[in-house]
């Protein structure tokens, strides 16, 4: 089982086009969209959720007015000045700043405060026509993205191995935070989208530096390539330089425009075009992939991502 994932430096390089599009051409693969903060995979294939589940999110603390002997203890000890006076002179708790760290809970004499999990998060498996989709949806301010990206990868491996499925394939958030770091632990190849622009040249150079410091390797996909053809040749010579091939050089097309508002790929759209063939270059490296990594060093770093 191969598992890949599609990751951007930035949102609006192109980077859900490409994972749709090599979900066309997968013929037995499970989906999985680590966007958890963002996710848009779903809008191109349309699934159809078969199963829902909550995922508990970040600690709120709450005030128990009843309880509370107004000491203001609780207030003294946060440092995140999340505890202000209300109307009636007691403390309560400012959902907007709470960290959830819960120190207000243990320093109460009273027992005045408890704490709650956020249950604004939510993960689903659904059905596409390409297969079989793990996506999620976080709540609006919602925290622990990292974590929740971590849920989904381990629910699509289960579907895979229960399936005897050969692919995963992740659409990765954009940057190199928590969450991109969760979405390439323990993969066998990251797909890197970028864009000819110099903050895309910078984007990708940080992801690079990023799949290298978990020895993975990384193939490029230059999109929107003929934007800036002095820019592109940059990008293409780093590249070079730290021995990443560029699979694919998609120029900037309004077909691709004309799948989306259909709903479609851009392979669906129309499999004999430019585009098309160079995204078949893309799928053609990731069926030949060979990878080498040992399987300890894959243990390690898909318990990093818990």
């Amino acid at each position: 089982m191969k598992e890949i994932t599609v990751l951007s430096g930035k949102g609006g390089t192109g980077k859900t086009t490409i994972t749709a599009a090599l979900a066309s051409l997968s013929k037995n693969a499970v989906l999985c969209d680590n966007d958890v903060d963002a996710a848009d995979l779903h809008l191109i294939l349309k699934p159809t959720v078969i199963q829902q589940e909550i995922y508990l999110g970040a600690w709120e603390a709450s005030i128990h007015q009843d309880s509370c002997s107004n000491c203001q203890i609780c207030m003294d000890y946060c440092r995140f000045e999340a505890i202000d006076i209300n109307e009636e002179g007691f403390p309560q708790v400012n959902s907007f700043k709470c960290e959830g760290c819960r120190l207000c809970e243990r320093v109460c004499p009273e027992n005045a405060i408890d704490s709650k999990q956020s249950t604004n998060n939510k993960w689903f498996i659904s059905e596409t026509r390409f297969g079989d989709m793990v996506h999620a949806q976080m709540g609006p301010g919602e925290e622990n993205s990292g974590k929740l990206v971590s849920t989904v990868r381990t629910k699509s491996r289960e579907i895979a191995r229960e399936k005897g499925l050969d692919y995963i394939i992740n659409d990765g958030p954009p940057g190199v935070g928590c969450s991109a770091i969760s979405s390439i632990s323990g993969v066998d190849l990251v797909v890197l989208v970028t864009e000819p622009t110099l903050s895309g040249l910078s984007d990708a150079k940080r992801l690079i530096r990023l799949a290298q410091s978990f020895n993975i390797p990384v193939v490029g996909v230059l999109n929107k390539a003929d934007i800036n053809k002095e820019v592109a040749n940059q990008i293409i010579g780093y590249f070079t330089s730290e021995n990443i091939p560029v699979l694919a050089q998609i120029p900037f097309n309004k077909d691709i425009v004309e799948a989306m508002i259909l709903g479609k790929t851009v392979v669906e759209y129309d499999k004999h075009s430019f585009v098309s063939s160079e995204i078949m270059k893309v799928w053609k490296y990731i069926e030949d992939f060979k990878t080498e990594r040992k399987n300890d060093y894959r243990s390690l770093a898909s318990k990093a991502a818990l």
